[in-house]
This record gives structure tokens, C-alpha cells and sequence, in this order.
């Protein structure tokens, strides 16, 4: 009887639990073949020779700020020239030529000797003095 009454009620609770929930599969769409975009030869392009010149110098006497710089072209080849006063007091002086066949060549030369400033050390360090945590006795007598 026992046994009666317990298949009656798991089939008394299998009835009344829903069937499990199964969604139904997403429609596949395949992605589109990829397609690489048309190739055409590079098309060369001819530029047009553009000759150019420019020059310019700065040289302040307050911040010792003190460069110069030109450059001239025929739209194929380029020359140029600069110079700078470097931190050590020399002047490095700088020629060049560019084009496309070369590449850039330099001649860099230096006016002056390398000055360096004297070197002050820096005060020694010193840790503050050490004073120790009094003790406090808090035991009454």
C-alpha cells in the first residue's frame, strides 16, 4: 500500500510540473564571403619640381639662445645648413645635401672647446636626532 501511495504521488507531481523549456534554435544566416576590394596598379603620380629657399637666426643675448638655419632647393636636390650652441658652450655647425639618390650626408663640424661648470656637492645629508618614547608607568600605588 505503501508503495501504491508514493508512485500515486510521484505521478500526481509529474503531472502538474511544466515540461522543461526548450527555445527553439536561431535561424542560421552565414556570413557573406569576404571579397578583397578590386586591386589596381599604383598609379604613379609625376609631382612637379618644387623649388623653394628659406633662412632664419636667432641670437638673444638674455636666455644665450643662439641658432641659425637656411636651406635652398631645386625641387630635386636640397642643401641646407645649420647651426646651434650646444649646452657645453660649442657651436656645432651642420652642411647637408639630400636628394634621392644619395640620401642625406652631412658634414658636421664644432667651434670652441666643451666647457663644463664646476660641480657643487650637495650638503651632506644629516637624520634629525633620535629622542626615545618615554615610558609611562600607569600602575597606581
Amino acid at each position: 500500500m505503501k508503495v501504491l501511495l508514493v508512485a500515486a504521488v510521484l505521478a500526481v507531481a509529474a503531472a502538474d510540473s511544466p515540461a522543461p523549456y526548450h527555445p527553439a534554435p536561431a535561424p542560421y544566416h552565414p556570413a557573406p564571403a569576404y571579397k578583397p576590394a578590386p586591386h589596381h596598379p599604383q598609379t604613379q603620380y609625376k609631382e612637379e619640381a618644387r623649388p623653394f629657399a628659406f633662412d632664419y637666426a636667432v641670437n638673444d643675448h638674455y636666455t644665450g639662445t643662439n641658432f641659425a638655419r637656411n636651406e635652398q632647393s631645386d625641387g630635386h636636390n636640397v642643401q641646407g645648413y645649420y647651426s646651434v650652441v650646444l649646452p657645453d658652450g660649442r657651436t656645432q655647425h651642420v652642411k647637408y645635401t639630400a636628394d634621392h639618390y644619395g640620401g642625406y650626408n652631412a658634414e658636421v663640424t664644432y667651434d670652441g672647446e666643451a666647457a663644463y661648470p664646476e660641480q657643487h656637492s650637495a650638503p651632506a645629508y644629516k637624520a634629525a636626532p633620535h629622542h626615545s618614547t618615554p615610558a609611562y608607568n600607569t600602575a597606581r600605588h
